[in-house]
């Protein structure tokens, strides 16, 4: 009875805490069915008949564009990242060369470091490759990143077990077949939650674009939302609709992959 009772309690209290953290996205909803100018005259705790205009208002501008270079960056960093970093993890862990406890130590401080310092020299080194006003910037920055090699190292550690490397060596199998076809299944969870993270922060940097993006064209996601406002007005309405729909994608994600990601987490916190 009182494993009952406590499972209930258990549950009720993670139902309450999953509300209050669903309270932001649903007040972002509402005002996002408001005009403007009446947003801030009361509470908007149910939604109004606005919205409609909203969408049309967004969709008037660059939106669709902007949505397409959001996910097309996005999509693209997080393919390479992940697979670079898997490929670090893998090397790290598996191979013995000079210099190697540097270059751990390198990874490490390349996360101490603040991303905002290094913003002058990425883009003088940009400009020198001709790869300003494109895409390519807010995608390159991610390819190397030092957390996901980190992870990787860290994970592959506690979830790969060596001894199938080296069975596979000694049947013949070269080190891509090893890779791809032993060492990938292995370590698919956290895979997968790099993949969730990096997709994540890809889609919602605004430093970068910021930086690089000098035309409506390159706009991504959060520079289209800035751009809603003017110098003469800022039409809150149309910037929550714009957050609304911006924040699917990373709704649909989380709900998709919400089991891999927490298992990404937790399994390779304990080697063997």
């Amino acid at each position: 009875m009182k494993r009952k009772l406590s499972s209930v309690c258990l549950h009720v209290f993670l139902i309450l805490i999953s509300l209050a953290s669903l309270i932001p996205f649903w007040f972002m909803f509402s005002m996002s069915t408001y005009k403007s100018e009446n947003i801030f005259k009361n509470t908007p705790l149910l939604p109004s008949n606005y919205l409609a205009e909203n969408i049309k208002t967004i969709f008037a501008s660059n939106f669709v564009k902007s949505y397409g270079n959001s996910f097309f960056i996005s999509s693209v960093s997080m393919v390479f990242c992940v697979l670079v970093c898997a490929m670090v993890g893998y090397a790290m862990n598996v191979y013995d060369f000079r210099f190697k406890k540097a270059f751990y130590t390198f990874i490490m401080l390349t996360m101490m470091v603040p991303s905002q310092i290094g913003v002058i020299g990425y883009m003088i080194e940009m400009r020198n490759i001709s790869m300003n006003n494109t895409l390519w910037p807010m995608i390159f920055i991610w390819m190397a990143n030092g957390f996901g090699a980190f992870w990787m190292v860290s994970f592959i550690k506690g979830a790969l077990p060596f001894e199938l490397v080296e069975s596979a060596r000694i049947d013949g199998a070269n080190e891509i077949r090893i890779f791809a076809k032993i060492v990938t299944p292995c370590i698919r969870p956290g895979l997968l939650t790099l993949s969730l993270l990096i997709f994540l922060w890809s889609w919602n940097s605004y430093m970068i674009p910021l930086v690089f993006v000098n035309k409506q064209d390159n706009y991504t996601i959060p520079i289209f939302i800035k751009s809603l406002a003017s110098a003469y007005r800022t039409d809150y309405g149309a910037q929550l609709t714009g957050l609304t729909l911006a924040t699917i994608p990373l709704l649909l994600l989380f709900i998709i992959g919400s089991k891999s990601f927490i298992r990404g987490l937790t399994s390779g916190a304990v080697k063997g």
